[in-house]
């Protein structure tokens, strides 16, 4: 039963994460009449930061259920060094892209700092996962990319947020809360599993 429910969860994360993905990559192959344009024209403002952003983000999206897989490991291991050398780079070049536009964010301060904040520690457990693994510590590479995956999972989290926090209160407002309540949660989750199993 523990198995089933870890491959129905596996299937989940990855789905959500494939829709989230392809949703933000329509701003690369769609005509500039759809979609929102609020969304487009900040898009185009910054765009070395809003491609950095969507593709390493996305690439990192996808790859991160594969890293996060046992069965992927041991099927293939090379493969699980490669993704995992494609994932960083696109944690690097998101993160970094996600830590300039934390700067110019609507939602006012609270939002700045929420976005900031979730930059700051994606690069951070991005590169305590590389330090780790150079060094062969296997066990403690898995929990910083443990760590570093519920970050990432943030996309998905403020999709899902989003309209529920709309419903009820001002976008400023439902912003602001978005902004960490899309990774603080997943991070605390992430911990609590560590704490449970050590």
């Amino acid at each position: 039963m523990n198995t089933l429910l870890n491959r129905i969860g596996w299937w989940v994360m990855l789905l959500l994460a494939a829709f989230v993905t392809m949703y933000a990559w329509t701003f690369l192959i769609l005509p500039p009449e759809v979609g929102s344009p609020e969304i487009r024209a900040r898009f185009l403002e910054i765009p070395w930061a809003g491609l950095s952003h969507v593709i390493g983000g996305g690439i990192a999206l996808i790859l991160g259920p594969f890293q996060l897989s046992k069965k992927f490991r041991k099927r293939s291991m090379n493969a699980h060094r490669w993704f995992g050398r494609l994932y960083l780079l696109g944690v690097l070049a998101a993160g970094l892209a996600g830590l300039y536009l934390a700067t110019v964010t609507e939602g006012g301060f609270p939002a700045r700092m929420g976005f900031g904040f979730l930059a700051v520690f994606w690069l951070f457990t991005g590169t305590m996962a590389y330090v780790r693994i150079k060094q062969g510590d296997k066990k403690r590479h898995r929990q910083w990319m443990i760590r570093n995956y519920a970050l990432t999972y943030a996309a998905v989290m403020l999709r899902v947020l989003l309209p529920l926090f709309l419903a009820n209160m001002d976008f400023e407002a439902a912003y602001q809360a978005v902004a960490w309540m899309c990774w603080v949660p997943n991070l605390v989750l992430a911990e609590w599993v560590f704490l449970r199993h050590r």
